[in-house]
């Protein structure tokens, strides 16, 4: 009997837990239905904030970006192919043979640029504009204005192109001093023909240098989609205003693969003021070379640490010769800003007004001194940035060819694979000049000029003096392993 009751107390128990068990679980279960949708809404309410951000952002700022529509004639081969290394006139320049196999072809091209007047200045890139016979400017319902170049920077790759309208949307520039890695930004274009396209992304660094698309670099990179065709066009922030002007993608395929490279408006908008106002930039000039410092530079020199600018070479007649700046002196400042590199050097220099007197602080044996330069007025022309030279007069002979070169040194050697030579780097080619029609491109060396050898930019410009409007000059140029002979013609 005892045991009947156990089991029947047992059996009523046991009862009881799975009901209790199963109430609790059926009641769990209807609270959190309704926390789960609490949840989902605010999440939707999160997305939808973040969303309307980029809308907002974009409302703002993609009236001011338009497409930028360029055509140029240009002569194309269709015979015998000519090695490009040599240039369509080799036979010509030295054998009397015309390449029969020219004709001219019409090249259309479709960027972007930024509206920064109401007037009808646009700020875009000047690979953009550089060669274009004619503009045209894309606005709302699909008309094209006709566009005229105001004023082209390749240095910077900066161009400001007008169209002749009023009350235009107008761009609001931002402070690119201000940019955080991480932060969101949009990226708007034109790519590939699709006008108007929104990007979204992070900034992924600052201060990008040595990426080789201009003369004076200090990108801004990005992972927001940049493709052909969103040159010149805005990289903004969230609150719609623009931080940078997009330039170029680092790419094996030709499409996006979250590398892009911004110019900061800081910088584009200091160009675009001078293109403003009078159609070139002015820059200052000290004349000499720098050279980043290296751990075995460091070692030899005795230096505690790598920063600064190393002095590799002086123009005596230049400003900092005559202030008294020497080969081998560190510079570790100027105008009061610690210098960390030579990119840092080269940059403040540019934007430091022509007849500026600036302190310079140097290191020279050991000891600290700081020394007063009048800056002088950096020669004008693409890719005039060695700070090396031998005084206009024989800057304008390498103009004419349309090049610039710089002294090779020890770590431009390294990075272009120079190592045990000698000679000068070609640190840019103007399009459509004579260099470049004879095949020379940036990153060349030149080791000779007329059978002499040139072993400095002084030596090379030297080297040309006596070379006459028409006469063809002999280039030594070595590129990669090979190393030709080269012919030029004198404009």
């Amino acid at each position: 009997m005892k045991q009947q009751i156990a089991r029947e107390f047992s059996g009523i128990r046991l009862g009881t837990i799975v009901a209790v068990v199963s109430a609790l679980m059926l009641w769990s279960a209807g609270m959190q239905q309704p926390l789960r949708a609490q949840e989902h809404s605010k999440g939707r309410m999160m997305l939808d904030e973040l969303s309307q951000v980029f809308e907002q952002a974009a409302s703002k700022v993609g009236p001011s970006v338009v497409p930028i529509f360029t055509e140029q004639v240009v002569k194309s081969n269709l015979g015998v192919q000519i090695p490009d290394f040599f240039g369509g006139d080799f036979f010509k320049h030295f054998f009397g043979i015309p390449n029969q196999g020219q004709q001219k072809e019409t090249v259309r091209g479709l960027g972007s640029g930024v509206i920064v007047s109401a007037d009808g200045y646009i700020l875009t890139n000047n690979h953009v504009v550089e060669g274009a016979q004619k503009l045209w400017v894309g606005l709302k319902d699909d008309d094209r204005v006709p566009a005229k170049v105001v004023g082209r920077d390749p240095q910077t790759d900066v161009a400001v192109i007008k169209i002749d309208r009023k009350d235009l949307p107008v761009a609001k520039l931002g402070n690119s001093d201000d940019v955080r890695v991480g932060q969101w930004v949009i990226a708007i274009g034109n790519p590939f023909q699709l006008m108007h396209t929104v990007t979204a992304g992070i900034i992924s660094a600052k201060g990008r240098s040595s990426v080789g698309l201009a003369d004076y670099e200090d990108f801004i990179q990005t992972d927001a989609a940049i493709n052909p065709g969103n040159s010149g066009g805005a990289l903004a922030d969230l609150d719609g205003e623009v931080i940078a002007i997009n330039t170029a993608i680092n790419t094996p395929s030709g499409g996006n693969v979250g590398i892009g490279f911004a110019i900061p408006i800081n910088m584009a908008r200091q160009v675009m003021d001078q293109l403003i106002a009078h159609g070139k930039v002015t820059r200052g000039y000290l004349a000499l070379i720098p050279q980043d410092i290296d751990e075995g530079l460091a070692k030899a020199l005795k230096l505690k640490t790598r920063e600064g600018s190393l002095v590799g070479d002086v123009t005596p007649d230049g400003p900092a010769g005559k202030a008294g700046i020497r080969q081998g002196d560190v510079i570790v400042s100027f105008n009061g800003k610690k210098i960390k590199n030579s990119l840092e050097l080269r940059n403040l220099v540019a934007d430091a007004a022509p007849g500026t007197k600036v302190p310079v602080g140097i290191l020279r044996d050991g000891k600290e001194m700081v020394i007063n330069v009048v800056l002088g007025q950096r020669p004008s022309g693409k890719g005039a940035t060695e700070e090396g030279g031998n005084g206009s007069e024989n800057e304008e002979q390498s103009t004419k060819l349309g090049l610039s070169v710089q002294t090779l040194t020890p770590d431009i050697a390294k990075q272009l694979g120079y190592e045990n030579d000698r000679g000068v780097v070609i640190t840019s080619v103007t399009a459509g000049s004579a260099a470049e029609d004879a095949g020379l491109r940036k990153g060349d060396l030149i080791k000779q000029v007329n059978r002499t050898e040139v072993k400095t930019a002084r030596e090379f410009q030297r080297a040309l003096r006596s070379v006459k409007s028409g006469d063809t000059v002999a280039l030594l140029v070595r590129r990669g392993q090979n190393t030709v002979f080269v012919g030029v013609e004198m404009p």
